[in-house]
């Protein structure tokens, strides 16, 4: 019985063998010629056993008993070696899918070179190997993307990283290391002319541009500047950047930093995060692909910080002429040289800018437009445009210079020219609607059929009407092309305001306001330019009390209460008061309001207005409202200067101000006044208090003293 179990686990364990050896023949012979206890030592000897399991063996003198703890070995053996072969099994069974494909695609790869048939994804390789190649890449740069290519060679499309390392080296293939727009001579007079052609006006910024085109022609490596242009919306910053990229030949990218928070937008995003990009910098030289264009970063002040990092601060090595030759983007992990680019920022106001990026910028202020400017604009520009946007032509509609200068002056109050464009697409389009209204005539109707109201304006004015006969089929703008009217649509007074409406403004705005004392005329600046703005002052029975409203800043509450300091302390040198120390407070409260309530105010320049406006409510007597102000002033009287002094003076000139008190110290910032403007307007300049209250009243100030500092 222990033989016949003997023998069968013995088999057993030879026909597992013989698949991983092949001496399972010589074994199959001794179990049929050896007797069974012999080949019971045979086998146990062939084991790896314990020591003791050997003495164990030795020790067993019965044949029972030795064949007994031999088949107990081999039933062991033959259970690892089962053991293992599922584990083997197991592991062969959970080959990736990957492994798999590998081994299809080799054999897919051997077929195909068997059919001459070529193997597309080498192709795009050997294809993207050579656009490397002719990218013009420096030393360093070509080594890593060389080892990133070999990489890539070695992977198969379906692994994670091969579709990201792909993206990568076709980026640094795509981007232009060397690659320049075309130079051509440069001709600084037909620069000149371009920039004149698309915008009227600013002398300063086109000279600044032929100054850099000279140095360029002289050295042709020069550096590109680092322009921003401040000033309020409407004034041409953007479309400026593009004229200077046409002026000097170049392509042009646009980046908008506005509402931007995070500073990978300008850096780029690390390779190793999922869905990584790079910045908007490199992402822009890479669809321009030249390495010097005209790069404009728009509304460069409205750029924000949170956890994810200040792109503000980024901007400095961008903007640092010594730092961007070797811009380190964090998608790219390379050097890049931006010393090539020109760079334009635009910005509404420069405050929220930096000190440290506004330094590396060369600043240039647009403050806006006068009247006469705006004029101009719109003849030469706007009215060209609205034109053509709205598929008509000077033969269908004519605006006369008479009625610009009706819109600008009633419809429009701001430093820019876009509510002076929406108000002349206004009336283009009420022109559009006359034109379109022009229906396919029947030849069965004569022109006593004809209604619209187009044609019987013009037949009550006597006008010549031309008819052809209009095929089938034809749009608006065809009709508009063929049913021709000899006298032009002329826009007039009665069409402006029915069109637009009743004017918005006049002339005798600030008359009507300033018509009792307690009110007096301030020149402020803002975002959108520079503003008049009214400072109301009232009395009232209360206990001495200062109310301020107008949701004013801090720094404007302050102002008040240095202004009502002044004029309290002073009360007997200005006749306000019959004697020293009375209170001019007593037994009641004083109100300065700031119209209108719902926009918000700050600053220091409405000092000198506060004050006029308490010397005119304690004196009674009313300010001149032909006089505007502006200017800090101290608890001693002294008049510091501020800024904004040319978006100031154009607002007072757009509102019809003839007479302007500055701080005698703002003196040297009249020269960027137009002159057309400064002949219209009596500048006055103060040096103290009291020369800022002999201006401002009609029959100046009897009761002026100097004051004793």
């Amino acid at each position: 019985m222990l033989s016949r179990q003997f023998k069968a686990t013995a088999v057993e364990l030879i026909s597992v063998l013989e698949q991983k050896q092949s001496t399972g023949g010589r074994t199959k012979v001794l179990l049929e010629t050896v007797p069974v206890h012999k080949l019971a030592d045979i086998f146990v000897a062939s084991f790896e056993i314990s020591f003791e399991e050997q003495l164990s063996m030795l020790d067993s003198v019965d044949a029972k008993e030795r064949l007994s703890k031999a088949t107990e070995l081999v039933d062991r053996h033959l259970q690892s070696i089962r053991v293992a072969e599922k584990i083997t099994q197991k592991v062969e069974g959970q080959l990736s899918k990957s492994q798999k494909e590998f081994l299809l695609r080799q054999q897919m790869k051997a077929i195909k070179e068997e059919l001459g048939d070529n193997d597309d994804e080498e192709d795009d390789l050997a294809a993207l190997e050579r656009k490397m190649q002719s990218a013009g890449m420096p030393q360093n740069t070509w080594k890593l993307a060389l080892r990133e290519l070999r990489r890539l060679k070695k992977m198969q499309p379906q692994q994670p990283g091969y579709s990201s390392s792909r993206a990568y080296l076709e980026l640094l293939s795509d981007l232009p290391w060397q690659k320049t727009s075309k130079e051509h001579e440069l001709d600084l007079r037909a620069a000149q002319e371009r920039l004149d052609n698309d915008h009227y006006g600013l002398v300063k910024v086109k000279q600044r541009i032929i100054e850099y085109l000279a140095v360029r022609k002289l050295k042709p490596d020069a550096r590109g500047p680092v322009l921003c242009f401040v000033g309020p919306p409407g004034v041409g910053k953007t479309s400026l950047a593009s004229s200077i990229a046409a002026a000097l030949d170049r392509k042009f990218v646009r980046i908008s930093l506005g509402g931007v928070k995070d500073e990978a937008d300008i850096r780029g995003h690390r390779r190793t995060y999922i869905g990584s990009m790079p910045g908007r910098l490199i992402d822009g030289l890479k669809k321009v692909a030249v390495c010097n264009p005209v790069m404009l970063l728009d509304e460069i002040d409205k750029t924000g910080s949170d956890v994810r990092g200040d792109p503000a601060s980024a901007l400095l090595e961008v903007l640092d002429p010594e730092q961007n030759k070797t811009f380190n983007d964090h998608y790219l992990n390379v050097p890049f040289d931006l010393s090539k680019v020109i760079f334009v920022a635009t910005a509404n106001r420069a405050q929220p800018i930096p000190p440290p990026l506004l330094d590396r910028m060369e600043v240039i202020e647009l403050p806006g437009y006068t009247p006469e400017e705006k004029l101009k604009i719109a003849t030469r520009h706007l009215i060209p445009r609205v034109l053509d946007q709205h598929g008509l032509s000077s033969e269908f509609l004519q605006i006369p210079k008479a009625m610009v200068q009706l819109v600008i002056q009633r419809y429009t109050r701001e430093a820019g020219v876009r509510s002076l464009e929406r108000n002349l697409a206004a009336l283009a389009r009420a022109a559009a609607v006359r034109v379109a209204e022009q229906e396919v005539v029947p030849l069965s109707k004569g022109v006593e059929g004809l209604t619209t109201p187009l044609l019987e304006n013009r037949l009550v004015d006597s006008a010549e009407v031309e008819m052809e006969v209009i095929p089938m089929g034809v749009n608006n703008r065809d009709i508009s092309n063929t049913f021709r009217i000899t006298s032009p649509l002329v826009v007039d007074e009665a069409m402006v305001e029915k069109v637009l409406g009743p004017p918005k403004f006049d002339g005798r705005e600030t008359a009507e306001r300033v018509v009792t004392p307690g009110i007096s005329v301030g020149l402020v600046w803002t975002t959108f330019g520079g503003e008049v703005q009214f400072v109301e002052a009232s009395t009232m029975a209360g206990k001495g009390e200062l109310h301020l409203t107008g949701q004013l800043g801090d720094v404007i509450k302050e102002s008040a209460q240095i202004a009502l300091t002044w004029v309290r302390a002073r009360a007997a040198d200005l006749k306000l008061a019959s004697a020293e120390g009375i209170n001019l407070l007593e037994g009641r409260d004083i109100h300065i309001h700031f119209p209108a309530g719902a926009v918000p105010k700050d600053g220091p320049s409405a000092g000198v207005t506060l004050v006029t406006a308490l010397v005119s409510l304690f004196s009674q007597r009313k300010v001149r409202s032909d006089t505007a102000m502006t200017g800090e002033m101290t608890l001693r009287g002294l008049v510091l200067p501020v800024g904004g002094i040319k978006d100031k003076i154009l607002a007072a000139h757009r509102y019809g101000i003839k007479r302007v008190i500055l701080p005698e110290r703002n003196l040297k910032d009249l020269v960027e006044v137009p002159p057309s403007v400064l002949a219209n307007l009596e500048i006055l300049l103060a040096k103290r208090m009291e020369d800022v209250l002999e201006q401002a009243f009609d029959s100046g100030s009897p009761w002026r003293q100097h004051s004793k500092l």
